[in-house]
């Protein structure tokens, strides 16, 4: 997809990888159950089917990666209000497909939407487990100090 010339860095980017031989890349979600399924796989904190339910309808954008058979290898969303506010969750690569750039194709695509449907300087964020650090840090996200990222625990 084409960068918002506007966006800040937009030139700076380099070009989006491109997903190994076998693999196909989706602009759509995944199922409730694979859903669950590539969260409990990949490590992320376990989420219900009705918790599920909810990622799935009320999300601003998605990307599935699919092996050549059909199932889910990679999965990422984006929440937001679709004007400034972004913020990617649910990046998860299920463990047999880890370290192919699956991640890094699917963080590319949801950046690239949010570069071409956002007015100039969107506010982009995302919690950054330890496994995804080297990684969100390679495509240029940086500490948000001074602030920092708070939860309600419940």
């Amino acid at each position: 997809m084409p960068e918002n010339p506007s966006s800040p860095g937009a030139e700076e980017r380099l070009a989006p990888t491109s997903l190994p031989a076998g693999y196909r890349l989706l602009e759509e979600p995944p199922t409730n159950a694979e859903y669950v399924q590539l969260r409990r796989d990949s490590g992320l904190s376990l989420r219900t089917p009705a918790q599920a339910a909810g990622a799935l309808s009320a999300s601003w954008a998605w990307v599935s990666v699919r092996t050549a058979d059909g199932a889910l290898a990679a999965m990422g969303r984006v929440v937001g209000d679709g004007t400034w506010y972004f913020h990617l969750a649910d990046i998860a690569t299920a463990p047999a497909h880890q370290r192919r750039g699956l991640g890094r194709v699917v963080m590319e695509q949801l950046i690239a939407r949010i570069d071409q449907a956002a007015p100039p300087h969107p506010y982009i964020t995302l919690l950054a487990d330890p496994p995804g650090q080297s990684l969100y840090r390679s495509l240029g996200f940086v500490d948000s100090a001074p602030s920092l990222g708070m939860r309600l625990p419940r």
